[in-house]
């Protein structure tokens, strides 16, 4: 997925590139955390304010900094007449319902009983519906582009990290270092021990994940040794988003 090429489309529909660069860099926040089980770190809510800013700015010429989303979304985006048919109705209530579910469903913290995966896919395919409305409505790109990039969009997130038996596999074609990052993103904000960072990466030898774990340490990617375990720092965890990045990416391609 090219995030310039779709914030560019965007941009073209929703008339403020700023506004376009940051939709575009929340939905794929939202789609990595989906990719990944990384409930705690879920974006929805994020996603679904910059766009009820882009909805604003593109029926008004202006947004505000910090909008009534549920007030905005529930009483006043279907009377804006200018918006297309599908967004202002379609699109707006899909937005609701996904602000709802962060809201009462609680996608961004863990409970006893966790339906959150299910609760954080069914926002990531709501935004992923919601961004190819607004892409088909972006009327300055031709419709063979638009295609494409609805494609790329609706393309299947998949897992890359799978949980079987108390052992998470990331099912990633990249080096140790990569795989490392994302298995750690996938424990983010938590400590992951070395045994268990160990079993993940079989069958890579234990010396080479120890080698690339002290690597990381140096490089100031994660924090913690063999005894506590260890956890992403925040440039790890910045490192870590542009390797599932590049993973995505390289499955799209």
């Amino acid at each position: 997925m090219d995030e310039k090429r779709l914030a560019l489309a965007l941009g073209t529909l929703v008339g403020d590139a700023t506004l376009a660069d940051e939709l575009t860099r929340d939905f794929i926040k939202l789609r990595q955390d989906c990719a990944t089980g990384t409930l705690e770190r879920a974006s929805s809510g994020k996603f679904v304010e910059t766009l009820v800013q882009c909805l604003q700015q593109m029926a008004t010429g202006k947004h505000e900094a910090k909008p009534d989303v549920d007030g905005y979304l529930s009483k006043k985006v279907e009377n804006e007449a200018t918006l297309p048919e599908g967004i202002r109705i379609c699109a707006a209530r899909l937005a609701r319902a996904i602000y709802t579910f962060r809201n009462k469903r609680n996608i961004a913290h863990k409970n006893p009983v966790d339906p959150n995966r299910f609760d954080l896919a069914l926002a990531h395919h709501g935004a992923a519906w919601i961004m190819a409305e607004l892409l088909r409505n972006a009327a300055s790109i031709s419709m063979e582009e638009a295609g494409t990039l609805i494609a790329l969009i609706q393309t299947p997130v998949g897992t890359l990290v799978e949980e079987i038996d108390g052992v998470r596999l990331v099912h990633a074609d990249t080096s140790a270092r990569g795989e490392i990052l994302i298995l750690l993103h996938s424990h983010y904000p938590e400590k992951a021990t070395l045994a268990d960072i160990v079993r993940s990466l079989k069958p890579r030898s234990a010396g080479t994940v120890k080698n690339r774990l002290t690597d990381l340490r140096n490089e100031k990617l994660i924090f913690g040794d063999g005894t506590s375990g260890y956890r992403l720092t925040t440039a790890g965890y910045n490192a870590a988003v542009a390797e599932i990045g590049a993973v995505q990416t390289k499955v799209a391609a």
